[in-house]
């Protein structure tokens, strides 16, 4: 891989890493327009392959044959470019985002809700054509349900060790669902603040009882997408649209502290030109990597025609 496409990973992991600190953007999102989703929930897949053989295996004296296999098979020229972008990514985002809602919040939400309404072009075009009407129906249902969950109040509870396990375990099935935040599922259940004062004050104890909630969810539902994605793909993805047209309720510019939404009120003209920058982001993402699919392609297509000089 050359320098140019690594780098080019390393902002992708900075950019999921922005989204998931965002109430209402998924990382999976940029992950989709940014074409490295699938090949992330390939290596993930992988990867909890090769922790289940190592368990299984091992101790059976069958050695690291299935287990190496699995580990081979993970995209490690993406997967580890993304998670060294997405680290620093996610800390700044802690840092300037926050103010920036609290302070802006209109103008922050348009801005994202313009990212994330570009964004549902993408597993849309995926589906391709014609669309079937078991899919529109995915689509609608699954917009409806993901509206009515971004609409749910806001709650406060004690961030006990067992709650802060089990939602993370949540929260790592919405990094990997387009259209679904994570930030946002922990807003709804009192988490997110706890969570934001744990990276930025390095309360290391509460972070690690986050990352193996993050592992417990990953595991446990990454192969199910995976299968999903294998087997039913054309309804998958329809469905991921519907979640992130539902999805655009939670980032809606004009709404109150308990998420009821209001007709356009202040700063109309600079929402209204945030939105169109958020399209414009996101437009100008899928160019480029439609643009760089396109050369790959025909990187492959000459060396697959080209023929040795005989003499």
């Amino acid at each position: 891989m050359a320098l140019g496409e690594r780098v080019g990973h390393v902002l992708r992991g900075a950019a999921i890493g922005v989204a998931e600190a965002v109430p209402g953007v998924s990382g999976g999102t940029i992950a989709l327009v940014t074409g490295v989703y699938e090949r992330v929930i390939a290596s993930a897949g992988h990867l909890v392959n090769s922790v289940r053989y190592a368990v299984s295996d091992l101790p059976r004296g069958r050695g690291w044959t299935r287990t190496g296999h699995q580990v081979r098979q993970v995209h490690w020229d993406v997967v580890i470019p993304l998670l060294i972008g997405m680290l620093p990514g996610l800390l700044i985002a802690a840092k300037v985002l926050e103010p920036l809602l609290a302070d802006y919040p209109e103008q922050t939400r348009a801005a994202f809700f313009g990212l994330v309404l570009a964004s549902v072009l993408v597993p849309i075009s995926m589906v391709g054509r014609p669309w079937r009407g078991a899919e529109v129906s995915a689509l609608v249902a699954a917009a409806v349900a993901a509206f009515v969950l971004t609409g749910l109040p806001q709650a406060t509870i004690e961030p006990h060790p067992l709650i802060v396990l089990v939602a993370a375990a949540v929260a790592v099935c919405a990094l990997v669902l387009p259209g679904v935040s994570g930030s946002f599922l922990l807003l709804t259940i009192g988490l997110y603040q706890p969570t934001i004062d744990a990276l930025n004050e390095r309360d290391f104890g509460y972070l690690a009882i986050f990352a193996a909630g993050l592992v417990i969810g990953l595991a446990s539902f990454v192969k199910l997408l995976q299968w999903l994605l294998e087997r039913h793909r054309r309804i998958t993805l329809a469905v991921l649209a519907g979640v992130i047209v539902g999805s655009l309720r939670a980032l809606w510019p004009w709404q109150s502290e308990d998420r009821s939404l209001h007709a356009p009120g202040d700063n109309v003209p600079s929402v209204i030109a945030l939105v169109l920058l958020g399209v414009a982001v996101v437009a100008i993402m899928i160019l480029a990597e439609r643009r760089r699919l396109r050369r790959a392609a025909r990187d492959l297509t000459e060396e697959t025609y080209e023929t040795p000089h005989v003499r």
